[in-house]
């Protein structure tokens, strides 16, 4: 199949399965809240490796303010980190990503946190646009569940993301060393 006919494709197929939940269930619904994340999760996903960008921008850089993790910390990242692990994710992340202790495939599980970063601001966006919507024409009270499933469901992945990219770059850093003192 053409990519740009699966690519036409996915986003008709996310746009009317919002739109029936939405007109099904309402924008402010606990099942239109999730329905939303989650076929924009799938949609983005699928786009992405499509697309494949190239995302090389400095945002993706570890800040100053981001103190080696500590500010994730703070927020309870590692709290998230462990309900992912509690839940299964983690495994079935790892079944799919299996990490290897060689530079290529650390530069790829580097590069996949940008991508699910980058897929979970994308979403973020999105689904905050649909909360002011409904906040504009139903009230504060009405958006909660936007509120509270963007926050679990794209904010604390996002935080996870930048908390192991340093991570990540820092052992890519060792490799790209010890294999430059191997060399030699």
């Amino acid at each position: 199949m053409n990519k740009y006919f699966k690519f036409s494709f996915i986003i008709l197929f996310v746009v009317c399965t919002i739109l029936t939940v939405a007109l099904w269930q309402g924008l402010y619904s606990f099942i239109f809240a999730w329905v939303l994340n989650f076929m924009l999760m799938m949609g983005v996903a699928y786009i992405i490796q499509i697309l494949k960008p190239i995302l090389s921008s400095t945002y993706f850089n570890a800040k100053e303010w981001e103190n080696e993790g500590k500010t994730y910390k703070w927020f309870g990242i590692h709290g998230f980190r462990k309900i992912l692990v509690w839940i299964g994710w983690e495994k079935l992340n790892k079944a799919s990503n299996p990490v290897k202790r060689n530079l290529d495939a650390l530069k790829y599980l580097e590069y996949n946190t940008r991508q699910s970063e980058f897929g979970h601001l994308i979403i973020f966006f999105i689904v905050l646009a649909f909360t002011i919507v409904v906040i504009i024409y139903y009230g504060f009270q009405q958006s909660l569940w936007l509120i509270i499933l963007n926050i679990l469901l794209n904010v604390y992945p996002i935080g996870v993301q930048r908390y192991n990219r340093p991570r990540l770059q820092k052992a890519i850093n060792k490799f790209k060393k010890f294999s430059v003192v191997t060399n030699n």
